[in-house]
């Protein structure tokens, strides 16, 4: 079995290419700011490692063989290859430069991407932020799999080998139609579930198991549907059965507009979404209020970890005129 073939340097391939395209070693040599023996010795070498004659040398001038027109071509790839990839190092080196692929729970992305699409581009205009919107479960995936790079979403996760960055907590309100005795009230108790009837997101969405967990702690009885309730729609989860769920928090308004019931809305999202009707009240809990909290996740030990925790400073200053309990780096 034969030893290992010799593999040509790059110095070897440089001047090569730089003969080929001047076809004169003085004028080679000098654009690659190197000596003309040292330039002629590193030709040299590279037809000795590739077995192949390269360039035909005359006292007049320089030629290239047929080997050497053609590897000419392939020397020049190399090197091309090799620029690019000195270019994207420099580029990686530098901070908030490159792709940034952040995935976001459907409740959170249509309330606080405008902010976070804005601080991005105002402070950090060479990052290149791709947004995936998914739930939560496929996020954690994309994560630990690498698709991702950083996660927003509700916290806490409990999940091995993810960083949580906290970033703010929301209140919840109570949205309901205009006939409900509660809408618009102040002060609401979180007893005053056990009787309503609760319109929730579709299983997989973390706001369904956030309400369902503020119900529970309010004393619902499982298996109650509140006054009234039936079992229309499907998606009961025992503890908190529902009449009626939805695909996004949208539709979950509309349903409430239109006298299905009542449901959990984070503060974050009242403006937006109560906005599309006349025909809504918004209530408030006694404190304290059930709420949720917001967070940036990545992968423990991540590359650009520093990166990420200067990201959530300047996202907590960023949120601070939103309705929400901005939290500190170590809540």
């Amino acid at each position: 079995m034969g030893g290992k073939r010799r593999q040509p340097s790059l110095a070897q391939l440089r001047a090569f290419a730089a003969v080929a395209e001047h076809l004169h070693f003085r004028d080679a040599a000098a654009a690659l700011g190197m000596s003309q023996p040292a330039l002629s010795g590193a030709v040299s070498a590279l037809e000795e490692t590739l077995g192949v004659t390269l360039v035909e040398r005359t006292t007049r001038k320089v030629l290239l063989s047929p080997a050497g027109e053609r590897l000419a071509v392939r020397a020049a790839a190399v090197l091309e290859e090799v620029r690019a990839l000195l270019a994207e190092a420099e580029s990686v080196r530098a901070p908030f430069t490159g792709a940034l692929r952040l995935g976001v729970i459907p409740t959170v992305a249509p309330y606080l991407l405008p902010t976070v699409l804005r601080l991005v581009h105002d402070r950090y205009p060479d990052l290149d932020l791709q947004v995936h919107e998914e739930q939560t479960a496929g996020l954690l995936d994309g994560l630990t799999a690498g698709r991702l790079d950083l996660l927003l979403l509700a916290v806490p996760l409990g999940v091995p080998g993810v960083v949580e960055l906290p970033l703010y907590e929301e209140d919840f309100v109570l949205v309901t139609p205009l006939d409900e005795p509660l809408g618009g009230r102040a002060g609401i108790a979180r007893e005053a579930l056990r009787e309503l009837n609760l319109l929730l997101l579709d299983e997989g969405h973390c706001l369904r198991d956030q309400a369902l967990d503020i119900c529970r702690e309010a004393g619902r009885e499982p298996g109650g549907a509140g006054r009234g309730a039936s079992a229309r729609g499907g998606g009961r989860r025992e503890g908190a059965p529902v009449t009626a769920t939805a695909a996004g928090l949208a539709t979950l308004v509309q349903l409430v507009a239109g006298g299905l019931g009542c449901t959990l809305l984070p503060r974050t999202a009242v403006r937006v979404e109560t906005s599309r009707s006349d025909r809504l009240l918004t209530g408030v809990f006694a404190d304290p209020a059930p709420s949720r909290r917001i967070a940036l996740a990545t992968r423990a030990g991540a590359a650009r970890g520093a990166e990420y925790r200067e990201l959530a400073d300047a996202l907590r200053e960023a949120l601070r005129p939103l309705p929400v309990r901005v939290l500190g780096a170590d809540a």
